[in-house]
């Protein structure tokens, strides 16, 4: 026969384990294809949230919770996404961190919406992510119009461009940055010489270039990834053409240098990544890159911060709503003001978060280098 002692403290704990529960969120990036590494890189941030949230032990409904992190890859793919996006639906997640792309956030969002699954977003810069009507969609970063924007007005006012050429890879992130680019640069009083587009699995840029090379632009834009920002750079310099290569945030990565070889020079490239911290949140945001790094054994390569926030922002309406039940915490999540490593966080009526930062970089001795805050 079983000691008292020991039975009660068995039936205690037998209590405390029917008295856990688990929240299921998810994570969804592209972590096979051309930029598995952002997305692998985003899906790290995500698990340090995690690892973080249940360090603190929380509570909600009455009941010590666990968090779970169900990552799902979407290779990049609309379709794909969709599929997962439906999976995570019927896997009854209490909320969804992503997509990384624009083009699979936005195929997604309409499932998450029709679900009432809240879904925050902390890549995905396309403006027409946030201008569905979707009360359940939300970003942690500037979107295109402000992203493509400030390149355009760099360009004219900084670089003193008079003419650029443009190249989209027709994705629904490359095609609305380049637009938006084009936008400002002609609103500044720059001509755009030419406009072509490629796809994002294109490598060979020789065409395109060879009828830029004619038209000597100032600078060349590229809407599109850094697998393609690489080897064009490197068809740049082989074809002689010496123009400022600017891009948005997905060729602003730690890995271009590697993808361009020589053909990136110092000063060279333009980009600007949306988000960013001005010098009185520099402590937050270098103390997670050094966690980062001492956890993953390297650096990050752009938005795993804004990831780890996007995540511990929803985890903070779940708190202040007492509850991971979406449509209790969804009026939360729209008011939210939440202090993440990144910056403050909180958002518009579209979902857009308020007054969203951007940070220009350029590289030298194949180190991405910091040139500016915006907005």
């Amino acid at each position: 026969m079983m000691p008292l002692a020991a039975a009660i403290a068995l039936s205690l704990a037998a209590s405390a384990q029917a008295q856990e529960q688990v929240v299921k969120i998810a994570h969804v990036g592209p972590i096979t294809g051309p930029i598995a590494h952002i997305g692998k890189d985003n899906e790290n941030g995500a698990r340090m949230a995690i690892e973080a949230l249940n360090a603190q032990g929380i509570v909600l409904d009455g009941k010590k919770t666990r968090f779970v992190l169900v990552a799902e890859d979407d290779a990049s793919d609309p379709k794909q996404a969709t599929a997962v996006a439906q999976k995570l639906v019927d896997a009854k997640v209490a909320g969804v961190i992503g997509h990384v792309n624009s083009g699979t956030s936005i195929p997604a969002s309409k499932i998450y919406y029709d679900a009432g699954i809240p879904q925050i977003s902390p890549s995905t810069t396309s403006a027409k992510y946030t201008q569905q009507g979707f009360n359940t969609t939300f970003r942690v970063v500037a979107n295109d119009s402000q992203l493509g924007g400030a390149l355009g007005r760099y360009a004219a006012s900084t670089l003193h461009a008079k003419t650029a050429a443009v190249i989209d890879d027709r994705t629904a992130y490359g095609q609305g940055l380049a637009e938006e680019f084009s936008k400002a640069a002609k609103a500044a009083g720059m001509t755009i010489v030419s406009s072509q587009f490629t796809n994002d699995k294109a490598t060979d840029f020789n065409a395109i270039l060879t009828s830029f090379k004619a038209k000597k632009p100032d600078v060349v834009f590229f809407g599109g990834l850094d697998a393609g920002a690489g080897p064009m750079l490197r068809q740049m310099r082989a074809l002689g053409i010496k123009a400022k290569f600017m891009g948005g945030d997905a060729i602003c990565t730690s890995d271009l240098p590697k993808l361009a070889g020589d053909g990136i020079s110092n000063d060279q490239v333009i980009c600007a990544e949306a988000g960013g911290v001005e010098d009185s949140g520099r402590k937050a945001l270098d103390g997670f890159r050094t966690a980062y790094k001492i956890k993953y054994g390297k650096d990050v390569v752009i938005y795993a911060p804004y990831t780890y926030d996007a995540l511990m922002t929803m985890a903070d309406a779940m708190q202040k709503a007492k509850s991971a039940d979406p449509k209790k915490y969804l009026p939360e999540l729209a008011k939210i003001q939440h202090q993440g490593v990144t910056g403050m966080i909180s958002f518009d009526a579209k979902g857009d978060i308020k007054d969203g930062t951007i940070t220009l970089y350029t590289y030298r001795g194949a180190q991405r280098s910091q040139l500016a805050v915006t907005k």
